[in-house]
């Protein structure tokens, strides 16, 4: 773990209590004078404090310094993902935050099964904890669209991820893609896009949606 996650961090004293304490305490074993590191995941800020107190309840941190730290893709990613079954998400959530996504919309799209529920609370805990591993310095934004008319409206230059014999994900500049769920895009979605928007990989092989946000987001970012 690069950093430890603080809602609070920046401020002069914090008092790490629950799984904060136990993380310091028990599993990194960490002792008084010992220096962490520390984000809110805000402000682009890692501040460096020192473990001033621990007890069987509580750690208390002192702020020594903060610097300016930014650590993120090169490039900016924002993939619109029709909704698919949410474990599936939970799964490589990781992944695509460790590649740099900067952003997911989940979509409604019209063969995405209405049953499934986003639970964006434990997808942030999801991201919080990859964020802490891989030093990311931002939180990947998610948010929700109604359906993929929605979705276009507000980004009218995204590409679809769908079959092209020609156009490929590798030879082709975009910061927004929108990926469908399992069952592909229905028909009357196809046509809200023109064909030179329309991308794809250059294999015979079928991906699963969440394969294909990945190998989307590798080709990109990296």
């Amino acid at each position: 773990m690069l950093y430890l996650y603080h809602k609070e961090a920046s401020q002069p004293q914090l008092t790490l209590t629950g799984d904060e304490h136990r993380y310091i305490f028990k599993v990194r074993r960490h002792k008084t004078d010992d220096v962490l590191y520390l984000r809110n995941l805000e402000d682009g800020l890692l501040y460096e404090y020192r473990v001033s107190t621990i007890d069987k309840r509580s750690v208390i941190l002192e702020l020594q310094e903060s610097k300016i730290l930014e650590i993120k893709a090169q490039k900016s990613l924002h993939i619109g993902w029709c909704i698919i079954d949410p474990k599936n998400i939970e799964k490589v959530l990781p992944s695509l935050n460790e590649m740099g996504v900067e952003k997911i919309t989940f979509i409604y799209c019209k063969r995405a099964q209405k049953s499934f529920k986003i639970d964006f609370k434990r997808l942030e805990k999801i991201l919080l904890n990859s964020s802490q591993q891989s030093g990311r310095s931002q939180i990947m934004k998610l948010e929700m669209a109604d359906n993929l008319e929605t979705f276009l409206k507000k980004y009218p230059q995204s590409k679809m991820l769908n079959f092209s014999e020609s156009n490929f994900v590798s030879n082709t500049d975009f910061n927004t893609i929108v990926i469908g769920c399992e069952g592909g895009f229905h028909e009357e979605e196809v046509a809200l896009f023109k064909a030179e928007n329309i991308v794809g990989f250059d294999t015979p092989l079928v991906l699963k949606s969440e394969s294909a946000a990945c190998a989307v987001a590798s080709k990109v970012l990296l």
